[in-house]
């Protein structure tokens, strides 16, 4: 029978509906988990076992009438997310005891959901890199091979999530960093619409780039996760395009798009740069199945070429600009003090038309692509990478580079503000995750989210789980398994 962690999240909920387990149970058998693999998985920074014990209790007393899908569930939140009263060090030993007063609205509103945060997972300082890999926590391991990182900037979430020590969990993207982890760890990591999920209180919105997002197993879950995260809160930058009657979970449990019209690329955007078969095969077995469900695939030219990377070079540089105490400086990693000394040497004329040049190329990438409902390529231009990959024996220079010839597509939507997601489609000859992005048009991510879910449907399901699931001993609750047989 299945342990409680074998559960996906909306199981893990109805089996605490159903009275099978509580949430404290749950609670305390993922704790049991983090306990034995999170530092080997280089998920979480901090670890908030008591805080979870209360709120797993407090769960357990709501009135049943009162719960919503993901009531009582495990959790976590990524460690640049503002969370009051928890520590949270933006992945930096500049900011290694910092204890924020107020929480992100994502944050508040998973509380009122009822799902329980277990801690803070492992990101990139400032989330300047697609790896986590940092000096406040142990590396972001890929739990299908420890060799491997876990991607960046939200790869504790995806270490926590692919080694089963939370269910779902709360990232941001920016430049890939759901989508990214997601795709080495061989989940689904959503990035929605901008203006889709509330990024305050806190915060300029970063020209719209950034996004918070879910990460899980299914596309369900990430869809009750994000149903949670789509919330209206006051003063937001960017106006939300209209709720789903059924929300998005209604969405993916319907799994039902309509035809579609996709189109489908593989040459990189962002890096002149060859893309590894097996990135191509996940496309190739992507399109066959979209093919085979009644959707047009059709080959489009990439939105835009390598020849705009200098345009989001210079809007990195600026984003890394984060307020950063000036004694703390010299405790920065040498790549985030490379990114703020290009950023400090940005002028206001110069970023000002950055963007609009950039603006312009990405509506001129929009009218080569027009007509097609979905967008399909690869997500990363190789399928996985070492830990310390991008740094060892590297200038900060180059270790920037070589993540952009890694990650040529993602960030290109991020500017757009399209819904993406990145779907565990592919795997390589030794078995290891390979993902494909699926990005939708703007506004739209209902129809994203049934495509996923009709894709996820129709390729046989990819919860499947790397050899560390098994590696903590049994701890069944009242030792008899729980809500369905494993797989």
């Amino acid at each position: 029978m299945a342990e409680p962690h074998d559960l996906t999240a909306l199981e893990q909920a109805a089996a605490i509906a159903r009275g099978e387990l509580s949430s404290r149970e749950l609670v305390a058998h993922h704790l049991d988990r983090v306990a034995a693999l999170g530092d080997t998985v280089g998920a979480f920074v901090t670890v908030t076992a008591e805080e979870a014990r209360r709120s797993a209790e407090a769960a357990d007393a709501v009135p049943a009438d009162r719960r919503g899908p993901l009531h009582g569930v495990p959790t976590a939140i990524k460690d640049l997310t503002l969370t009051a009263g928890v520590r949270t060090t933006f992945g930096s030993a500049a900011f290694v005891d910092f204890v924020p007063p107020v929480d992100a609205d994502v944050v508040r509103f998973m509380r009122a959901a009822g799902l329980v945060s277990l801690g803070k997972t492992t990101t990139s300082e400032l989330g300047c890199s697609l790896y986590s890999e940092g000096l406040v926590a142990p590396p972001a391991r890929n739990p299908w091979d420890l060799a491997n990182t876990a991607g960046g900037s939200s790869g504790g979430a995806a270490a926590a999530v692919a080694a089963g020590l939370v269910p779902v969990a709360q990232g941001s993207d920016g430049g890939g960093s759901v989508r990214i982890p997601a795709a080495l760890c061989g989940l689904v990591g959503y990035k929605p619409s901008r203006g889709v999920v509330p990024g305050g209180p806190v915060g300029f919105g970063a020209f719209g780039l950034p996004t918070n997002g879910p990460i899980g197993r299914t596309v369900a879950d990430v869809a009750a996760l994000l149903d949670v995260l789509a919330q209206p809160a006051p003063g937001e930058p960017y106006l939300p395009p209209a709720a789903p009657a059924d929300g998005y979970l209604g969405a993916a449990r319907t799994a039902a798009p309509g035809r579609l019209r996709v189109g489908r690329f593989t040459t990189p955007m962002l890096a002149d740069e060859p893309v590894h078969p097996d990135c191509v095969a996940a496309v190739d077995r992507a399109a066959a199945l979209l093919t085979a469900a009644g959707h047009e695939v059709v080959e489009v030219p990439a939105p835009v070429g390598p020849q705009v990377w200098p345009l989001f070079e210079i809007v990195w540089y600026v984003l890394a600009l984060a307020p950063v105490p000036p004694e703390a400086e010299s405790v920065l990693l040498p790549l985030t003090r490379l990114l703020r000394a290009r950023g400090a040497e940005i002028s206001a004329g110069t970023l000002i038309a950055t963007l609009s040049e950039l603006q312009a190329q990405v509506r001129l990438g929009a009218r080569r692509t027009a007509g097609c409902d979905l967008l399909l390529c690869p997500t990363l231009a190789a399928p996985q990478a070492p830990v310390g990959w991008f740094v060892e024996g590297r200038q900060p220079a180059e270790d920037f580079d070589r993540q952009r010839r890694f990650s040529p597509y993602c960030a290109v939507f991020n500017v757009t503000g399209e819904p993406s997601v990145s779907l565990p489609l592919g795997t390589t000859a030794g078995g290891l995750p390979v993902g494909v992005l699926l990005t939708g048009r703007y506004g739209d991510d209902v129809r994203l989210i049934a495509t996923a879910a009709q894709l996820e449907h129709s390729s046989g399901g990819w919860d499947r789980h790397p050899a560390i699931w098994r590696a903590v001993g049994s701890a069944n609750v009242n030792g008899g398994g729980v809500g369905r047989p494993a797989s």
